[in-house]
């Protein structure tokens, strides 16, 4: 008498089973999926995220995605939070290099243009990942700051964040406070987009460098 199929053997393993044979811990196959797609949209994309191709990069049957996300569309919108984290990663790693205490003018003034900067190389250096992280913008909440619960580390929270530096510094005026990150983050998002997909695409290296300059030295110059 057979004692029934062992673990391994049932549909569900073997869905999450690599085809290599081995079994992947719980939640690595989600997460690896993640991965997949993200690299994916590294390269191609948000059009290039495909559930089939991203389950042949993981290594497992293209069954096993459906136990993690109910069509590509799901997929996706993992892969475009993890992309907006990771130009969220690439941020703070820039603000994180400005020396120079909280509150001194001089350094949040630096630290505010490490964001632009980091943001606006994201998009340069990373086309495929910037246009996935804003793919699908209702993924992103972009909630009040007054309602966050914990430091915000998406790319508008810690605009907000060197913003607030700059009035506890004494160089932003609190009454010009309100809201004026919407229209900073205008500006550098609309270059971004002017420079990797607009008429500045094609422009030289160094046009476009001091083009970026410009556009800081201009948002700082507004904030003084």
């Amino acid at each position: 008498m057979s004692a029934g199929p062992s673990a391994a053997e049932t549909p569900q393993a073997a869905a999450e089973t690599p085809l290599a044979g081995r079994r992947r811990p719980r939640g690595a196959v989600r997460e690896g999926l993640i991965a997949a797609g993200l690299e994916l949209a590294r390269t191609g994309g948000p059009d290039a995220v495909v559930l089939r191709e991203a389950t042949r990069a993981v290594g497992v049957v293209p069954n096993a995605a459906y136990r993690h996300f109910a069509d590509r569309d799901e997929l996706l919108a993992a892969v475009c939070a993890a992309a907006m984290r990771e130009l969220g990663d690439r941020m703070a790693a820039e603000v994180g290099e400005v020396e120079g205490e909280y509150g001194d003018p001089a350094a949040a003034f630096f630290r505010l243009g490490a964001i632009g900067d980091a943001y606006l190389k994201f998009a340069r250096e990373e086309p495929g990942l910037f246009a996935t992280a804003f793919a699908l913008p209702q993924q992103h909440a972009y909630a009040p700051a007054d309602e966050l619960a914990s430091p915000d580390r998406t790319p508008l929270g810690q605009l907000r964040t060197a913003l607030d530096e700059l009035v506890d510094a004494g160089a932003l005026n609190p009454q010009r406070r309100a809201g004026i990150e919407y229209p900073i983050w205008s500006t550098v998002h609309g270059l971004a987009v002017l420079a990797g997909q607009g008429p500045l695409r094609n422009a030289p290296d160094v046009d476009r460098q001091r083009i970026e300059e410009l556009t800081l030295t201009f948002i700082a110059n507004s904030l003084a």
